[in-house]
């Protein structure tokens, strides 16, 4: 099956979740696009309202404008009812990485602000542990960039510099790097990610833990869910 297709079901499942009156972090990415273009076709037919819309990045907020959704930030809509995102990788207690796209940081800041938040990926993302397969963006100030950079070293991950496809360096919404550091299996993400708040020059780290209440996978199988809504 598509794997195209596998992301539209997931993040469609979870749009169910969204009921009239709801302020909803709109997540960024490959999968969470279909979210917000489900949910954007929901308004326009009228089967939906008075939704307000929390963009998780310049993207998503470009998306969700051109779809006719009503959208806020934070300071507006503090309290965020459900957030749909997507994520990386997941782990078995529902831990993510998340920030392959470099929206981490405005995503974990919208995902500590929702009651509720529902991941939506395919099943190639799930894992046992993090780190089997991906690395954990580090989003930092340009000005640390050295210092934060050796101290991921001594940590002991792999580190590069995050660049675009024409080989020009990433520059976050929030205008900072973003270091890949690679660790491998990481046996205790709440001790890595206490480790990287440490560190002076590190604005956010993509690792997510303690925050989903449930995720949507989808496989050829069909749509699972894990956690509990």
């Amino acid at each position: 099956m598509d794997i195209k297709l596998l992301k539209q079901q997931a993040a469609e499942k979870a749009v169910e979740f969204v009921k009239p009156g709801m302020v909803v972090g709109l997540g960024t990415g490959s999968t969470a696009i279909f979210a917000i273009y489900k949910i954007g076709q929901l308004l326009k037919d009228g089967k939906l309202k008075n939704i307000i819309g929390v963009p998780t990045s310049i993207a998503s907020d470009n998306e969700a404008r051109k779809l006719g959704i009503p959208l806020a930030g934070l300071d507006e809509q503090p309290v965020i009812d459900i957030t749909i995102d997507g994520a990386d990788e997941v782990d078995d207690y529902l831990n993510l990485i998340k920030g392959g796209g470099g929206a981490h940081l405005r995503e974990k800041v919208v995902a500590q602000a929702s009651k509720k938040l529902i991941i939506v990926c395919d099943d190639s993302k799930i894992s046992h542990k993090l780190g089997e397969k991906f690395y954990v963006p580090v989003e930092v100030i340009p000005f640390a960039e050295k210092p934060v950079k050796d101290y991921l070293l001594k940590l002991g991950a792999q580190v590069t510099v995050r660049k675009r496809a024409d080989g020009s360096t990433f520059i976050s919404d929030e205008q900072n790097l973003i270091l890949d550091a690679t660790f491998g299996i990481i046996e205790n993400p709440f001790e890595l990610s206490a480790k990287l708040k440490e560190k002076a020059g590190i604005v956010e780290h993509g690792l997510f833990t303690g925050l989903t209440s449930m995720v949507i996978v989808a496989s050829t199988e069909g749509i699972k869910t894990l956690g509990k809504y």
